[in-house]
């Protein structure tokens, strides 16, 4: 009997407990049907409260949103901003194994001067970025695309009928101008379309053109020149030019949002007769205003910014190094190996094979680095995350250029300085790629602007640097001239690693917020 009487109390508390779980339960969907209408009425009084004259993107799933935009037209838009941000630097360096070729043209016997037919260019990458930049950012990128392929176009026409050394190098100067637009406003485009945590790939595409272009074009730079005279360079980039122009204006899209929100607004004011109707991202200021700003902005982010100026400072130092081995190759290769004139072109592959690897490794390694520490972050991501790619680039650079320096110093067989320049390749992609990336991530309103500041710092040594390299050379020769590169290099590698512990801080600190 007292074994009956505790079932039915055991029974009776198992039938309470269920119905307090359910009570619970019911009193849970009860506060979370309550928190919905709450929500819901904030949302209402929101959007009742919110100006009605400003316009804004037409919900979260705007198809005039370039983020929303379907992924064959990102696709599209990508392609063509890698074309032509490839064909740029492709016409940077075909020239370099002509140079003996232009300066016999013009009787010159200059070695400096024949280097500077090539770098100059890359004054050109200096100067268009603090022009193009801001003008992008009151008019938009494609337009800016289309504008920039057309001077292009015309300046590699005037490079292949000059009459004169002094001629071409004004011609290379203008056309480096026009040719930095997609360097400049590439990184802005994709961080227009593309969301942070999948950027990786995209800036991996994008990026080849500056890394790679380079290096395979004196390949055949060097066989074009033997075979049909140094003009015909300038001949095929006219054509492949001319290509991206009509590819360019038929298939370009505009991404800029701000540009996108000011057609918009205008086209409404139109429509409904309502000139107050204002842009959501309208700042109030005058463009003429907003042009003065933003044409200095690039290089007050250069100044004021630490993270960007050694960021870039780094870059830069690897951009200038590839260059200046791109002038002195001839100079190695031919006077020590005894290459031809169009066989010297081969020796640039070993940067370009390193650069393929360093593109498909970083562009594989950063999105799933960040994918995996934004995880464990709670979901939050952090410019930083780039940093780890970064640190690897860092570590091989120098160590590429101390292979080059002693195996081309001893003379050992050929193939071991082009193995040195594989690794230097692969280093210069893995410090490019995810510095620009992380500057791209840390400061995504000022994409263009951060991308002009990094543009002009790495161009101004890439232009420079290379000027120096015979002299650098007859002085300590080509095992410690090289070995001094690779010191400076050293002293880059704890820039990753610091700016992993000390970057967010740096970026919240009153001094790093400075206005733009």
């Amino acid at each position: 009997m007292a074994r009956s009487t505790s079932a039915r109390n055991s029974n009776a508390s198992i039938i309470q407990s269920t119905n307090y779980e359910k009570d619970v339960e019911s009193q849970k969907d009860v506060e979370k049907q309550a928190d919905a209408a709450d929500a819901l009425e904030t949302l209402t009084n929101r959007e009742a409260l919110r100006d009605p004259n400003v316009v804004d993107w037409d919900g979260l799933d705007d198809p005039a949103n370039p983020m929303n935009w379907p992924l064959s037209r990102k696709v599209a838009v990508i392609g063509i901003v890698s074309f032509i941000t490839l064909l740029s630097p492709l016409a940077s360096t075909m020239i370099s194994p002509a140079t003996a070729g232009v300066m016999a043209a013009f009787h010159s016997n200059n070695a400096t001067l024949g280097a500077f037919v090539t770098s100059v260019y890359l004054l050109g990458y200096a100067f268009g970025p603090l022009v193009i930049a801001p003008l992008s950012e009151l008019y938009g990128r494609a337009v800016m695309y289309n504008v920039n392929n057309v001077i292009f176009l015309i300046f590699s026409i005037a490079c292949a009928v000059a009459s004169n050394m002094g001629a071409l190098i004004v011609f290379r100067l203008f056309a480096g101008i026009a040719a930095s637009c997609p360097i400049t406003l590439g990184a802005g485009t994709i961080a227009d379309m593309i969301p942070h945590e999948r950027r990786g790939l995209a800036m991996a595409l994008w990026i080849m053109g500056p890394l790679v272009g380079p290096t395979f074009a004196p390949l055949a730079g060097g066989y074009l020149a033997a075979a049909a005279g140094w003009r015909w360079i300038f001949w095929l980039i006219t054509i492949v030019a001319g290509v991206a122009c009509i590819v360019t204006a038929l298939f370009m899209r505009e991404s800029y949002a701000y540009v996108i929100l000011q057609c918009k607004t205008k086209r409404l004011q139109k429509e409904t007769g309502n000139p107050h109707l204002r842009s959501a991202l309208d700042k109030g200021i005058h463009p003429k205003q907003l042009f003065r700003t933003t044409i200095v902005r690039p290089l007050r982010m250069l100044v004021l910014s630490p993270i960007i100026f050694v960021v870039s400072l780094e870059t830069a130092t690897g951009y200038g190094y590839m260059y200046l081995l791109f002038t002195t190759f001839p100079r190695i290769f031919e006077g020590q190996y005894g290459f031809l004139e169009k066989s010297v072109g081969l020796t640039y592959l070993g940067v370009g094979i390193g650069s393929f690897v360093g593109l498909f490794f970083t562009g594989a390694f950063s999105d799933r680095v960040v994918a995996a520490l934004t995880k464990r972050n709670g979901g939050k991501p952090e410019p930083e995350y780039r940093l780890p790619a970064m640190l690897i680039g860092s570590l091989l650079l120098p160590i590429g250029l101390f292979i080059y320096a002693w195996t081309a110093e001893e003379k050992v067989h050929w193939i071991a300085p082009i193995i040195g320049t594989a690794v230097l390749g692969g280093g210069i992609f893995m410090i490019f790629m995810p510095g620009l990336s992380y500057l791209v991530d840390a400061y995504t309103v000022y994409a263009a602007s951060v991308s002009a500041a990094s543009t002009v710092f790495r161009s101004l040594l890439g232009a420079l640097l290379p000027l120096v390299g015979d002299s650098m050379y007859d002085s300590l020769g080509v095992g410690w001239g090289s070995s001094l590169l690779g010191f400076i290099a050293v002293a880059f590698i704890p820039v990753p690693v610091i700016l992993w512990f000390y970057g967010e801080r740096i970026r919240e600190s009153r001094f790093s917020k400075a206005q733009f």
